[in-house]
């Protein structure tokens, strides 16, 4: 087969590889380089990287939606292009070219959280399970037919990282046996998604990251565990404001106001919530590293109870 690959972040690169397995990728395309760093430096993406190492030549055009875009994809006579995490919108006339048309690994199970931040909308949730799906796919944002998926239950304290890094590998995995179906000629069925059960996980922004302690403690704990290890959860703690990096839900009984400490100790510092507490195990004052609650109270000893 001649497969054409289009995807950016970190969390492609295992479907790249799958991908490649048997030297039929004849492109990549991906996001233009942009700065990142304190220096600001141009930076190739986690996906360019993986091609050039594996000789791959890379197209990173600004739009596909010019006709010069569709005149280099034609030339490359793709039987299958897939995308993962692109970044870009593929119009229809890109979605045509193809022999088999365009494939997406999404890490949902469709149509619980379409859109762009899938697998910390799930955490965020409080979700015990989420997956990956193999989708044809259409013009609509996350809305074409299922071709194969796969379920995993989310772990009780996983974080976002953890989470899209097992998701990451699931779905290669789930990508490798769609190929494998298609270099024998068969075509995985397209099972169109239900209308009932549609999400939408709408791209993280930084101003999420800020706790309200009114809220409950168990969507203060999920929130924590979503948003780690980005944007990060940030609070105000007796006066400093601090990023919070891992925190549990407690069930008790208070008549504090929130955000007020109700015990402070080797085990967490327990902050009142709307409903119940969160126990804070890890957390970084400004300008400082992620520490434990205990080396942070031997700064805090006011805060010891």
């Amino acid at each position: 087969m001649r497969i054409v690959f289009a995807g950016t972040p970190a969390f492609a690169v295992p479907c790249l590889r799958a991908a490649a397995r048997h030297n039929e990728v004849v492109a990549v395309y991906t996001q233009p380089d942009r700065p990142a760093g304190r220096g600001r430096a141009l930076t190739a993406s986690p996906v360019k990287l993986e091609a050039l190492q594996r000789g791959i030549e890379v197209l990173q055009p600004e739009t596909l939606k010019k006709q010069v875009s569709r005149d280099a994809l034609r030339a490359l006579e793709p039987d299958i292009m897939i995308v993962v995490a692109y970044g870009l919108i593929l119009p229809q006339s890109i979605l045509d070219i193809p022999k088999y048309g365009c494939w997406n690994v999404h890490a949902s199970m469709l149509p619980r959280w379409r859109g762009a931040a899938p697998i910390q909308r799930a955490i965020e949730a409080g979700d015990t399970e989420t997956g990956v799906c193999l989708m044809q796919m259409e013009k609509g944002l996350d809305t074409g037919p299922v071709l194969l998926s796969q379920s995993l239950a989310i772990g009780e304290h996983e974080t976002g990282g953890q989470l899209h890094d097992r998701l990451s590998e699931l779905g290669a995995q789930v990508l490798a046996d769609g190929l494998g179906l298609l270099r024998v000629g068969i075509v995985p069925v397209a099972r169109a998604q239900p209308d009932d059960g549609v999400t939408y996980a709408h791209k993280l922004d930084k101003h999420e990251a800020k706790l309200d302690w009114s809220q409950p403690a168990i969507a203060l704990a999920n929130k924590v565990r979503a948003f780690n290890p980005w944007p990060v959860a940030e609070a105000e703690l007796a006066g400093d404001r601090v990023r919070i990096h891992g925190a549990v839900a407690l069930q008790v009984a208070h008549d504090k106001t929130p955000g007020t400490v109700l015990a402070a100790g080797r085990d967490g510092i327990d902050i009142a919530c709307g409903d119940g507490a969160l126990r804070i195990r890890t957390l970084q004052r400004e300008g400082g590293k992620a520490i434990t609650a205990a080396d942070y109270l031997n700064a805090r000893r006011d805060l010891v109870s």
